[in-house]
């Protein structure tokens, strides 16, 4: 029951932030073994705590870190698996970190964009701008350029 008690939280708080993580959680249950070695990039989250509460060890990415130009976490040969949710929009060049991930496995999701969105750009927070609003295929394309291959996806 511990597993849909933050769902229902966030369900009464923000029905769309309840789908996203409900559909985010059942992807993630069908790919990743019990009691992985996680680096969640991005602060602790409550979807961070989701994944504890699935029996894993998560390591975030520190607030201040910007993960354009320090990424040496990424390189750590611990981590099982990366996950990356709702991240790379905000980055400047996604491929570097991508590139240098040394963890044999990704589970990434991103906003994609859709002809009648501009860009999300919030004008108070410098860290809640997207800087690269992505296309299915453009996604795909960074990922496999950047040395992944894509054995699932979901829209």
């Amino acid at each position: 029951m511990a597993k849909e008690k933050h769902t229902e939280t966030y369900s009464s708080r923000d029905k769309l932030l309840s789908n996203r993580y409900k559909e985010s959680l059942d992807f993630f249950r069908e790919h990743t073994k019990v009691s992985t070695n996680i680096l969640d990039l991005g602060i602790d989250n409550p979807f961070s705590q989701l994944m504890r509460d699935e029996g894993h060890k998560v390591t975030n990415t520190d607030m201040n870190q910007d993960l354009d130009l320090d990424f040496n976490q990424v390189k750590n040969l611990d981590f099982e698996m990366v996950t990356a949710f709702q991240i790379f929009e905000h980055m400047v060049a996604p491929f570097n970190l991508l590139r240098d991930i040394k963890a044999p496995k990704l589970i990434a999701s991103i906003p994609l964009k859709l002809w009648f969105s501009d860009a999300y750009w919030n004008e108070d927070d410098e860290w809640d701008r997207h800087y690269h609003e992505f296309e299915p295929r453009q996604f795909d394309m960074l990922l496999n350029k950047s040395g992944w291959q894509i054995m699932d996806s979901k829209k």
